[in-house]
């Protein structure tokens, strides 16, 4: 496939993801909750994680928020990824897709479909959109206690 094809391709997964996502919503329970949001464009997202019994796996993930068509599909993406995920795995997915974002990396077969915003890194303004998501998903996965409601973590310095 050229290059062409393959960015047109990853254009209308993106946009498909922003225009249907699978994941918006809240979890019921709301195990971890965190609010993230980007001050350089506006983009917000509020992140619900559902955890198993045994309080260590991703059981469900969603998000509500309003943002531009690479963060909603980003955030989409992540949470199609994360379900059935240990969080030391999900910690280290989030790795693996802020070095792909530095052009350092991409993911390994089975996470392939989020390869799909490793154009977003030609773009250096859309990565913090790109990482809204999983900049917040990091902070709610690293929580120890309840998030309150007004908090959230801003992606500026990440």
């Amino acid at each position: 496939m050229n290059t062409t094809n393959l960015r047109d391709l990853y254009q209308q997964v993106i946009l498909e993801h922003y225009k249907k996502p699978k994941h918006r919503g809240q979890t019921n329970p709301i195990d971890r909750y965190q609010k993230g949001h980007n001050p350089s464009c506006g983009d917000t997202i509020e992140l619900t994680l559902q955890l198993d019994a045994s309080g260590e796996r991703v059981a469900d993930i969603k998000f509500e928020g309003e943002g531009c068509a690479i963060a909603m599909a980003s955030v989409d993406l992540m949470a199609g990824a994360l379900v059935g995920k240990t969080i030391d795995e999900a910690l280290g997915l989030v790795t693996v897709f802020q070095g792909m974002m530095k052009g350092e990396t991409e993911f390994p077969t089975e996470h392939r479909k989020l390869n799909v915003m490793k154009g977003v890194a030609q773009f250096p303004v859309r990565i913090k959109c790109a990482n809204l998501g999983w900049h917040t998903l990091k902070a709610a996965l690293q929580m120890t206690g309840e998030a309150k409601l007004a908090d959230f973590v801003s992606n500026e310095n990440g």
